[in-house]
């Protein structure tokens, strides 16, 4: 796939992306790469297999500039990303790619866009733009999820919560680090050390790292709520084995003057008066019931129960 970059995409030949001054876009798979890298005189080689590229990055190279796409997958962050290597210079841009995903952006880029100044620079910006589309509602369906995980907390209907709270903090922790991968991918596009684009364009990869920062911050506000909601269970928690502490607790000093009672008079001593009493079972029977029901009195008064 070869793309001139003018008012909008236009397919075109390996040949015409080199005929004029008009910047390129070229997808190609690792073996077209090899058999035509040469034509693209970028004086690189991109030896790297697409199955060890681990995470999103650029290196500035004298006359190029080089790296790898990582996008994690926004309908399973927790899946194996999509892997993508690109070259550079100041005449275009190859995408080394057999996952599909950059064909699909870029078809997506000639299918929307129109461009009234139309630039390399222009074109990355919406490339890059075109990787982070969705974050602003994947980040808000994560907020209404620890949201409903709050409330069921609250509830004390917490039931695989936990679960769940761990599966979104690994989410989000993941595409925080994709997001500070992918700032330090336009800070290095807005250094423009190798004076590959023009001054008055790098605003776009400046746009790009705004809107990046933004998304940064968001992934650490929910970051920081998931370890909110971690500790308001573990308090809730601790709420509920206090009671289940106190009602034991209840429970024991209510019977402890009754064991007594029973360990007193099971000893059976000969000379025992109450042994021999017809009314010292009846008695035994009141004073328990008197001790039960001061000792539940005294405890309701002291808010125990």
């Amino acid at each position: 796939m070869y793309y001139l970059i003018k008012s909008t995409l236009t397919p075109c030949s390996l040949a015409d992306c080199h005929k004029d001054a008009t910047p390129y876009v070229a997808v190609l798979t690792p073996q077209l790469w090899q058999q035509n890298k040469d034509v693209f005189e970028m004086g690189i080689d991109l030896e790297q297999s697409l199955t060890e590229v681990h995470n999103t990055k650029i290196e500035e190279n004298y006359d190029s500039l080089t790296g790898t796409f990582s996008i994690p997958d926004r309908t399973d962050i927790s899946a194996e990303p999509r892997k993508f290597a690109f070259a550079l210079d100041e005449r275009g841009v190859v995408f080394i790619d057999n996952s599909g995903m950059a064909a699909a952006i870029v078809q997506r880029i000639g299918a929307c866009r129109k461009w009234r100044l139309p630039s390399l620079e222009r074109f990355l910006y919406d490339f890059l733009v075109q990787l982070i589309r969705s974050d602003q509602g994947v980040l808000a369906r994560y907020e209404k999820e620890l949201e409903s995980i709050e409330n069921a907390i609250l509830r004390g209907e917490d039931d695989g919560a936990m679960t769940r709270l761990h599966e979104i903090r690994g989410d989000i922790s993941d595409l925080r680090t994709h997001y500070e991968q992918l700032l330090d991918f336009g800070q290095s596009l807005e250094e423009n050390e190798n004076n590959f684009f023009s001054q008055e364009n790098v605003r776009y990869f400046r746009l790009f790292n705004n809107k990046i920062t933004r998304l940064l911050d968001v992934s650490a506000a929910l970051r920081d709520y998931s370890v909110q909601l971690r500790d308001l269970y573990q308090s809730q928690l601790d709420v509920k084995q206090n009671r289940i502490m106190t009602v034991l607790t209840v429970v024991t000093t209510i019977f402890l003057p009754l064991s007594l009672i029973a360990g007193w008079y099971g000893m059976n001593f000969r000379y025992m008066p109450e042994l021999d009493s017809p009314a010292g079972y009846p008695i035994v029977i009141a004073v328990s019931a008197a001790i039960v029901i001061g000792s539940l009195i005294f405890f309701k008064k002291k808010k125990l129960l």
